[in-house]
């Protein structure tokens, strides 16, 4: 095997130092027109660790990878592939959302609804 390029390695040290699962993480690079393509597998129960909050930790890997790419004349962009049989939580309601829902006060989108003919 090819060694890897310095974007892959970087992504890889960082993923397998933040999951639970390190043995689980793939990592694939692919070289485009568009520039190189990360594409990173994980367990599903490591899904969360890699998304963050927010989506914080997976932009802010983006961000490092940009850097990593500026460095190396390069454009990297990072995919995060969501794991067979992964199932995203609900968001648990707003309190806010219960209350008007016991008032009898309507939110946005049945207001935006009952103004259409």
């Amino acid at each position: 095997m090819a060694k890897k390029e310095l974007d892959q390695e970087f992504v890889e040290y960082i993923v397998k130092t933040i999951v639970d699962h390190p043995d689980d993480v793939k990592i694939n690079r692919e070289i485009d027109e568009m520039g190189v393509l990360i594409t990173l597998d994980v367990n599903p129960e490591d899904m969360g660790i890699v998304i963050g909050r927010k989506g914080g930790t997976a932009r802010a890997l983006r961000n490092l990878l940009k850097v990593v790419g500026a460095r190396n004349n390069a454009r990297v962009n990072l995919k995060i592939n969501e794991p067979e049989g992964s199932k995203r939580k609900e968001r648990p309601r707003k309190e806010a959302e219960d209350k008007d829902e016991q008032t009898g006060k309507k939110n946005l989108d049945e207001v935006v609804e009952d103004l259409k003919i």
